[in-house]
């Protein structure tokens, strides 16, 4: 979902000038996603996107030169490493805890990531459940996860 998104604001802003987020937004709202202010803003704070003068002076957003497309993988890692104090398993479940306030984060990056293996994320204030499908592969999940957390 945000990573898709993403993926939309970046040829949106590669195909037209955008000088608002309220532009920004209706573009958006034009290819069938409807989102908020405050879900933009944190969009181009995380693409890094910056203001580039553009004909008669006017400032539209632009990728930076030689920056790269955000990968969910490397957010995955970074949030991963950031915020994850532990994992354990049983059965088809896997528990994530975090910090106070971590999970959401954690929660989110692991839904956007695809993985067909995991069918949801439920994220509290400090501890994720992941249910994994089929079961047999949970021993493949918790070896992804913890090579997250190594940095590997």
């Amino acid at each position: 979902m945000k990573a898709g998104r993403q993926r939309k604001i970046l040829d949106i802003i590669k195909n037209e000038d955008i000088e608002t987020q309220e532009d920004l937004a209706r573009a958006l709202k034009s290819v069938g996603c409807k989102v908020t202010q405050a879900t933009i803003s944190r969009d181009i704070k995380e693409l890094g996107l910056i203001k580039v003068p553009r004909r008669n002076n006017v400032f539209c957003y632009a990728q930076p030169v030689g920056q790269p497309v955000p990968n969910g993988e490397e957010c995955l890692k970074r949030v991963f490493r950031d915020s994850v104090v532990s994992l354990d398993f049983s059965e088809n479940l896997i528990i994530i805890k975090t910090p106070p306030g971590g999970a959401q984060a954690v929660a989110l990056a692991i839904d956007n990531m695809g993985w067909r293996e995991i069918i949801g994320t439920v994220g509290g204030d400090d501890t994720i459940m992941v249910v994994v499908k089929p079961k047999e592969a949970v021993s493949d999940i918790i070896k992804k996860f913890s090579d997250l957390l190594s940095g590997k």
